[in-house]
């Protein structure tokens, strides 16, 4: 609903110091020249005559210049812009200030506008028997013979929703606002077990004979096309008439103090995401706002088995995730494998389980992976990836491969120390058995070297890891007169 003016001559009227040298949204030039308040940029949607589906939307295009005061209505003068028909021009009084919020008046030249539908109202006694009380029986007051109009709006950057109700006398455009219905909470995230509100602010003007008979409240549950009261309450009597969902309540002193019918829901449970409807009745008249609850739980993961087992290189390894405590449904698994050189493989989503519904409303759901190991080195690390509208987990597990892969330097040089122990160790059983009588020196010669001259083949530590007194006394020095 954004609308550009082509420069013109009766463009400057407008807004003469702000607007003359450039086109600007129509809106956004007014706003300037008429104060804090935006000027509304709306559509007027027309009632059909005879019905039937045939045909697009009957509306117009129209502006609603908002005020705090009535006086500041007749201070001004108001040209009805060229693209806007003069009989879609509304002035409304807003004495609470309601739709002069900042985030219904974006900046100039901002492609973010505030959505804006204005509808015919026709003030009627509620068939609600939360309501019914509000009015009596067989009276139409004169008070609602006039002009009124139910405008809905949503700020630009869909944080905030209204719902207000206006009044004019007949046939003038004049009008004023009587009830207004607020949301700031028009969509709603929430963990699995945590409290939460939902906001819902009424006002109504004191001035208007509608006010002083009582009011009253009611929320309602939809979702899928199956709906629910979730709370009632009746402000007249103030009682609470209906409570149909366990743990929602409403803060009744700030209810009565300030307007404040926001719903508590002091534990998020799974069945509560969907739309919920906050409406608030006067006699004859009823406002209402929409809302949007997602109770958002992101998975647990579990690999099985964990730890993998030690595998050979070239075989299938069988591994399985296991998501489970998530919700809404939408989840994403798939496998990675990080390798030791630290690059990153995408190995697929594996065969896929359909999901099954625990008894707290949440899902879980299992991928199994067939694993083959023939081009995956020597090490890394398999991951099982869920990427879910609560957050993105991911779980993993270490791979260790033997096999057919070249051996790495550290494992060469322990396989020659390996190899050089147990020939020492064969070698000195062999000793023991060819030696004759105390001849201690009967022992190969080379073979005594490698025991006995530890300055020449650094194996002082072997050497004492046996108790044989091989290298003591005369003996050694004999042996080492016959090296010389």
């Amino acid at each position: 609903m954004v609308h550009y003016l082509t420069f013109h001559p009766l463009f400057h009227l407008l807004n003469p110091h702000l607007c003359v040298k450039f086109a600007c949204s129509l809106s956004a030039c007014i706003s300037e020249a008429h104060g804090s308040c935006p000027v509304l940029e709306c559509w007027f949607m027309k009632e059909k005559v005879g019905g039937g589906l045939s045909g697009g939307p009957n509306q117009d295009k129209s502006l609603l210049y908002v005020h705090k005061h009535a006086d500041s209505h007749r201070a001004e003068s108001h040209d009805a812009p060229l693209e806007v028909n003069p009989d879609r021009l509304y002035f409304v009084t807003d004495p609470a200030a309601t739709l002069c919020h900042r985030s219904l008046n974006p900046r100039r030249g901002s492609s973010n506008k505030p959505m804006c539908e204005i509808n015919p109202l026709h003030p009627q006694p509620s068939t609600l028997e939360l309501a019914v009380p509000l009015t009596e029986p067989a009276l139409s007051p004169i008070y609602l013979h006039a002009d009124w109009l139910s405008t809905a709006l949503q700020s630009f950057d869909k944080t905030m929703s209204i719902s207000a109700i206006t009044r004019a006398p007949t046939g003038t455009k004049e009008h004023d606002v009587i009830l207004t219905l607020t949301t700031k909470t028009v969509l709603v995230q929430s963990r699995l077990g945590a409290p939460v509100l939902l906001d819902c602010s009424f006002w109504a003007n004191p001035s208007s004979p509608l006010t002083g008979t009582g009011f009253a409240v009611e929320w309602r549950y939809q979702f899928r096309g199956d709906g629910r009261l979730v709370l009632a309450y009746d402000g007249k009597s103030d009682r609470l008439s209906h409570t149909g969902e366990e743990g929602a309540t409403l803060d009744f002193e700030a209810l009565h103090g300030r307007g404040n019918a926001s719903l508590i829901l002091q534990e998020a449970k799974v069945h509560h995401s969907g739309i919920y409807i906050c409406s608030v009745y006067l006699p004859y008249l009823q406002a209402q706002v929409a809302m949007e609850l997602q109770v958002v739980e992101p998975p647990s993961l579990s690999i099985h088995p964990s730890p993998l087992p030690l595998t050979a290189q070239g075989q299938t390894i069988n591994i399985q995730c296991e998501a489970s405590g998530f919700a809404p449904l939408s989840l994403d698994l798939h496998w990675e494998f990080k390798g030791a050189d630290g690059k990153t493989k995408v190995l697929g989503s594996g065969s896929l389980s359909s999901h099954r519904q625990l008894w707290d409303g949440t899902y879980t759901q299992s991928s199994r992976l067939e694993l083959d190991t023939a081009d995956l080195g020597r090490a890394g690390e398999v991951a099982c990836v869920g990427v879910h509208p609560g957050g993105t987990r991911r779980v993993s597990v270490e791979i260790n491969l033997i096999g057919f892969s070249s051996p790495s330097i550290e494992d060469s040089m322990a396989m020659v120390g390996v190899a050089l122990v147990l020939y020492g160790l064969i070698k000195l059983v062999s000793w023991s058995f060819s030696g004759s009588g105390n001849n201690k020196t009967s022992l190969h010669f080379p073979l005594w070297l490698l025991w006995c001259d530890h300055e020449s083949f650094n194996v002082y530590e072997i050497r004492h890891m046996f108790p044989l007194s091989l290298c003591s006394g005369s003996d050694e020095a004999a042996t080492q007169q016959k090296v010389k």
